[in-house]
């Protein structure tokens, strides 16, 4: 198995701001557990952002944006190169990061909401039995409203006009026997 190389700091520079305190970053923006990539959020471009060094923590030098447009120039965030001082105990960091998860894990539920189930469907037999204020019932409202419509539709057929004489003699004759193309042979 090879060996891990520690992450270096790259430059001695900083950006020249006074350095971020472990005490004053909330526990869900940096990450320095044992065993894991060292990140933080960078406090002008909100993104997550890997700290260098091993006892001098350093965010390393970022752009804006990851996504820089074709024949656009990169433009370095201020952000980089900011210095992130332990001030407290890596231990008393983690009791403070399980405090969060916790606060985090109390405001979910664990219990699922499930939508109210709708009620279940009337049998045939009831819904036919039951009556209107005029005394019919729905079955036999529907068939009437049934009825209408297609007494309706025939009325609209008879008044429909069918054209009566000789068939137009413009156009095209039409033939009257089928026509079967033949393959031509070469």
């Amino acid at each position: 198995m090879p060996r891990k190389r520690p992450v270096r700091t790259r430059t001695k520079h900083t950006n020249g701001r006074p350095p971020l305190l472990l005490s004053t970053i909330a526990p869900q923006d940096i990450n320095i557990r044992e065993g894991e990539t060292r990140s933080i959020v960078c406090p002008d471009c909100r993104a997550w952002r890997r700290l260098t060094g091993e006892t001098r923590l350093v965010i390393r030098e970022h752009c804006h944006s990851d996504r820089v447009a074709e024949g656009q120039t990169h433009e370095r965030c201020p952000g980089s190169n900011q210095l992130v001082l332990l001030d407290q105990d890596v231990s008393q960091w983690d009791e403070a990061m399980l405090a969060a998860d916790s606060t985090a894990t109390g405001r979910r539920s664990a219990r699922q909401h499930y939508k109210p189930r709708p009620a279940p469907a009337r049998a045939i037999a009831h819904i036919a039995s039951q009556r209107q204020p005029d005394g019919r019932s729905p079955w036999i409202l529907r068939e009437m409203a049934w009825a209408s419509a297609a007494l309706e539709a025939r009325h609209t057929d008879a008044r429909r006009v069918t054209p009566t004489g000789d068939a137009p003699t413009d156009g095209p004759a039409v033939p009257l026997t089928t026509l079967r193309p033949q393959r031509p042979t070469h």
